[in-house]
Formats: structure tokens, sequence, C-alpha cells
């Protein structure tokens, strides 16, 4: 069973990320609390710089650790070091190293999948997007952005999480993508309530932390609307094409206009509109259902003046109990076969861009 002082002598070698300093050194661990019912352990660390990558790496490191040695469930809070604590230890912060993907030098290609509200599907085109472009053959990253509402990794089946090698984060790569999300770093579905700036700090680590190798595309799952996370992607990817989600419904269409008004004034280029949820096909009559009305994704992409990319019916994928994925539509499905066309038209739109 994990005791306080167990707990201790198992973070207190850990280094802070920035100072090359032991918590111990730094009296970096500020709180300790059990649960020994049911086997929980609550940890307040204090480090040099919160809301950073090192900080996420520092996160999953301590999970494992405790939950190697017993714990079923672990809460981390992190604050930062007293600026007495910091001045001893000044001057032993790393220098930067190594590019990233924001770097000028980067050839990889930013595609955003945004909407104006939830509940459209942007997600479910995100995941099987990024899963289309890697059965063409291209190397694919998919940022998990909708920081708040995280759903990718469950969406594509993903159970393990991302390692730490050196000072970067490997993202999990699943069905040929390469994944990273907050879901990673947030223990038991727990609610994110951090503020709007650190969110930004956040999702520029996602660009910077993570070791993505090359990649061909980088796909980023936006929250709906126009918010905090939104407009930070906004002003980080000046370089960065977007796709318009909305189903066929008028007032969808209405508000995801909005999504690409901002798209437009931010000068991102909008490659174009997928409509969702376009009609149901009954199985028995193949007669075709408008549950949602018609016509939406046409006059988004005609007020967006871009093109419309597909349109999606609903209908549920084929499950796979031993390689479960329940958001993934496969490739010969009539659903995966759209996406196939999709990511096509997709490829062919950046090649010269």
């Amino acid at each position: 069973m994990l005791t306080e002082q167990k707990v201790l002598n198992l973070l207190k070698g850990l280094q802070d990320p920035f100072l090359h300093k032991t918590l111990e050194e730094t009296n970096g661990i500020v709180e300790i609390k059990l649960k020994p019912e049911k086997e929980h352990v609550s940890v307040k660390i204090a480090i040099a710089k919160t809301g950073t990558g090192e900080q996420l790496q520092m996160q999953t490191n301590i999970v494992n650790i405790l939950k190697n040695a017993g714990a079923n469930t672990v809460g981390i809070r992190f604050a930062e070091l007293p600026d007495e604590v910091l001045q001893k230890f000044r001057g032993s912060e790393p220098k930067q190293q190594g590019e990233s993907l924001l770097s000028p030098d980067s050839k990889t290609k930013f595609l955003a999948i945004a909407s104006g509200k939830g509940g459209v599907g942007k997600s479910t085109v995100s995941v099987n997007l990024a899963v289309a472009l890697a059965r063409l053959g291209k190397k694919v990253g998919l940022v998990d952005a909708d920081i708040y509402g995280f759903s990718v990794p469950d969406m594509m089946g993903i159970t393990q999480r991302p390692i730490v090698r050196g000072e970067k984060i490997i993202p999990v790569e699943r069905m040929g993508v390469k994944v990273i999300s907050m879901g990673f770093f947030v223990e038991d579905n727990a609610p994110v309530i951090w503020r709007g700036p650190m969110l930004g700090k956040m999702l520029n680590n996602f660009f910077s932390d993570v070791e993505w190798g090359e990649l061909d595309y980088l796909l980023l799952d936006l929250p709906p609307g126009t918010g905090d996370v939104a407009l930070d992607v906004h002003s980080m990817l000046p370089k960065c094409n977007e796709i318009i989600v909305t189903t066929p419904h008028p007032t969808a269409a209405f508000v995801a206009a909005r999504a690409g008004a901002m798209a437009l004034r931010t000068e991102h280029t909008i490659l174009g509109v997928i409509e969702n949820m376009s009609y149901f096909e009954s199985e028995l009559t193949q007669e075709k259902e408008y549950v949602f009305g018609q016509g939406g994704g046409k006059r988004l992409s005609e007020e967006l003046q871009t093109v419309l990319l597909g349109q999606l019916p609903l209908q549920q994928p084929d499950w796979d109990e031993n390689d479960f994925a329940p958001s993934i539509y496969g490739a010969d499905h009539k659903l995966g076969k759209i996406y196939g066309d999709i990511a096509g038209k997709v490829v062919d739109l950046l090649a010269n861009r």
C-alpha cells in the first residue's frame, strides 16, 4: 500500500525540467494526499514554468510512476515555484533545441477542420479524413485542438498514452495517423478548467514539443465556434487551410458561415465545405430521408466562394471488436469510400499550395 513517505521517495528524485534540479532540492513536492480505500493519489507539484510541454511530459511520467507503484488513479496539480527559489537557481534553464512544425522551413501543410457550432460531426470528419489521407500513403498527424471537448482518442479506439523520449513527446500512432490530444494528459476524463491563455500555451506545445517527424499533412480538429482556442490557431498558423463542416439545415449553415468568415479575415484559405448528415438511406427500401433538410452545404460553399467537397449520409460504422475504433469507417464502407474521394480532392487542391 502506498504511503505519503513512499510517494515522496518515488517523486523526490525527479528533476524540474527547467532548473535541472530535483524536486527534493527545489521543495517542489508541495502536497501529497491519499485515499487508500480508492487507491487514489493526489499530488501538487511546483516547477519553474507551467502550461508547457515539459509540464505535460512530467505529468505523464508521474502518473506512470505512481500507477506502477500501485495507485489506481492519480490527480496532479501544478504550480509555479516562488520567485526566491527561481532566483536561487537562475541560469539553469536549458536552451531551446530543435525545430518545430511552426518554423518557416516546415514543409508540412496544415488543414484545420472547423464548424460554427457543436454537434455537426466535425470530429468524426477530422478522424476519418485523417485516416483516409493515410490510406493514400500520406504521412499524417492529427491534433485534437478541441481542448475542452476532446474526443479523438475515444473515436479512434486509442487506449495507450504518449511516451516521452528525451525532451519530446512521442505521439500515439493509430491507423497510420500520429495523434496528440489533451485527452492523453487528463486523468479519468476530468474536466479542463484552464483559462484561455494557458490553453493557448498548451496548443503551441502540441506543435513545438511533440516529435512529429516528417509529415505531409497535420490536421487540427478545432473546437466549434470562434472562441479562444480557434483564435489561437488562426494567429499561430498564418498558412493554414480550412474545411468547414455543416449539416444541411439552413441554421447550421448560417452559423458555420461565421467560422468561414473568421478564416477569411485571418487570411486562412478555405479549402472547401463538407456537408455531414446529408440524408438517411433506408437499407430496406433505399429511399432517402432528408432528416435535417437540404441544401445547407451548397449554400454555404457558395457564400464562402469555395467548393462542396462531399456530402455524408447518416450511417453507423461497422465495428470490429478485434480492432475497435468506434467512429472510423472502413475503406470499403459506403462512407469510407466517400471519405476516400474527399481525401483525393484535398490532396489535389493542396498540391500547388
